[in-house]
This record gives structure tokens, sequence and C-alpha cells, in this order.
């Protein structure tokens, strides 16, 4: 126990034993006459304020010192900034493609990290990055944006299927296929701010968060070309017979339309610098049966002029959709998972 707390006790029962003299002296002078009683209660009176004065003097030492030293406060929510302001992002995504591609009943499993779609499209005028931009207009809680996507593909793969007939009999069949896929996504849609609150933090100041709610639409075009290359052999001891054979299967243009719904959080993790995530469905059978899509990042701000702040973005993103038409020969499906980080520029004025 510490000094402060054994001479708050002390104090504490002094003050006890004023009061019970004071009672006794009230009670034995009670029974005696009433000009004593009234005399006792003055002194009685004077005992409890004397003791209340020991108890004050007590109780505001030891809050003193227990003082304990006041939180610091939270810092205010920030307000929503009033009329007009733009965002412009343009980035790339630099994306792997994990899923399967159908064209004319004719079915092509596609796994491709970006690393590998690197190394099969750089010098054949494709697009392994998909170009993309991303805009969006605020006015108070409310907003609207836009997203575009272009990229252009090829993916490869064969296999080779060797079975003995006979000690002098051999055949070998073996395939190859190549699938290009021209795809654009166009995205767009609007938010409301539907909360603005400041989370706590340990001991340092809270962190302002925003949540937004999103509801849009996503279009989809495609054109999807898959050609097999069969070769077929027969050994017959010395004698080798062999054939090839190549098929073209073309999708045309094919689109549609998903529509969406979402949700995004938006942290300032300090002034300039925000960490955010979002994620929305969509499809739900009316374009493709379903589709959803996640996006992570984060943002800095590095430069300011002219009115226009510019900040840099790293992030992660993930798109998938599951769409099919028609059935038999004239099947056409993409069911497809698009993952990987994305990289840009940004423009606020």
């Amino acid at each position: 126990m510490s000094v402060v707390a054994r001479n708050r006790t002390s104090r504490n029962k002094y003050a006890l034993q004023v009061v019970c003299t004071g009672t006794k002296r009230l009670i034995a002078n009670a029974i005696t006459s009433q000009k004593s009683w009234q005399r006792s209660l003055l002194s009685l009176a004077r005992c409890f304020g004397f003791a209340f004065s020991i108890l004050a003097i007590s109780t505001g030492a030891g809050t003193a010192a227990d003082l304990q030293p006041v939180p610091e406060a939270s810092p205010p929510i920030p307000e929503v900034a009033s009329g007009w302001t733009f965002r412009v992002i343009p980035y790339a995504w630099l994306s792997g493609l994990y899923g399967s591609s159908t064209v004319k009943g004719r079915t092509v499993n596609v796994n491709l990290p970006f690393d590998k779609l690197l190394e099969k499209t750089v010098g054949k005028g494709n697009f392994p990055v998909a170009l993309m931009g991303d805009f969006e207009a605020r006015y108070g809680a409310f907003s609207v944006y836009s997203d575009l996507v272009w990229t252009k593909v090829d993916a490869s793969g064969d296999r080779i299927r060797v079975r003995g007939f006979s000690p002098q009999i051999t055949g070998a069949i073996g395939t190859a296929h190549d699938v290009t896929i021209r795809m654009g996504i166009a995205e767009a849609g609007g938010t409301y701010e539907a909360a603005r609150f400041v989370m706590p933090h340990g001991d340092n100041p809270g962190i302002p968060v925003a949540i937004d709610l999103i509801a849009g639409a996503r279009y989809w075009y495609q054109q999807t070309n898959v050609s097999f290359n069969l070769t077929a052999g027969l050994s017959l001891a010395d004698l080798v017979i062999g054939s090839r054979g190549l098929a073209i299967a073309k999708s045309g243009n094919v689109d549609w339309t998903d529509p969406l719904i979402g949700a995004r959080a938006r942290f300032e993790i300090a002034p300039g610098q925000n960490i955010f995530v979002r994620g929305d469905v969509g499809g739900f059978g009316v374009g493709s049966k379903f589709s959803w899509q996640a996006i992570g990042g984060y943002s800095f701000d590095f430069a300011q002029s002219n009115g226009v702040t510019y900040s840099g973005l790293v992030g992660f993103r993930a798109l998938y959709v599951d769409y099919s038409q028609g059935s038999g020969q004239a099947r056409y499906a993409y069911k497809m998972l698009q993952i990987g980080p994305a990289i840009g520029v940004g423009f606020k004025f």
C-alpha cells in the first residue's frame, strides 16, 4: 500500500471515531435531560462537520495522487467534401488466366500464370498486360464511375498418346491446340457513401473509414479462336505412316451484360495514404450464370500541382465469370478466373 493510501485510511478511521464518540454522548445525554440532549445534538453536528472535512481532504488528496492522464480524444470524423471531385486512374493489370474456353462445342483448358502468359505473347502483337482505365466523379456522398479493360492473349498446349499393338506395331496420336482471346470489359455504375466513422486503433488516433454501396453493370465482349492440330502416326516394323490435320473453331463476336451489386471500404491510414477493398457479385442468370470480383489496393499522394493531386497505386484484382450459350456444336462457354497484381498512377482534381 502506498504512503498516500495509508494516510488516507488513517484519516478515515479518525473521522469515524469522532462520529461514533459524538453519537454515544448524544444517547447518554438524551436519557438525562432535554437541555443536555440539545447541547449534545449541536456537538454531534459539529462532529459530523469536522468528520466530513477530514474525509473531503482525504478524498481530495487521494484523487490528486491517483489522477490518470486523460486519454487522447479520437480525431473528428472527416466531413464529406462539398462540390464535384474527379479521379482518373490509368493502370495495368498483370493478370493470369485459369479456367476453360469452349468454342463450337470444343473445350480447351487454360492454366496460364502471368509469367507464362508473358512468355507466350511477347513479340506476337498481343497484350499480355490488360490495359485498364478507371474514372470516378463524386459529389458529396454520391458518385458515378466507369472502368474499361482491353486484353488480347494467346494460350497453347499439346498432348501425345502412344499405344503399342504388338512388338512390331506402334501407334501415336499427338494433339496441339492454340487459343486466342480478344476481350473487352466495360463497367459503369454508381456508389453511395452509406457510413463514415472513426475506427479505434490501439492507443493511437483512430482511422477514418468510409463505406460505399455499389450498383451497376458489366459489359463483356469477346472473340475466341481455337485451333486444333492433329498428328497421327503408325509404325509397322521399319515403315512409318503419318497424317496431319488442322481444325479451327471461331466464336465470332460474343457479348453479354451482367448486373452487379457490391460494397467498398476506404481507410485513410495517414494524410494522403489510403487502403481500399471492394467486392461485388453479378450475373444472376441475366447475362452470365454468375460472376464475382475482389479488389484491394493502397494509394499514396506524391505530388500536387495546379489543383491536381498525383498519386501512385498498387493493388490486386481477381475477376471470375461463368458464361455459356448454345448447345452441342454451337455451344460457346467461357468459365475463367483472371487474377493478378495491378499498378497505376492517379490524377485527382
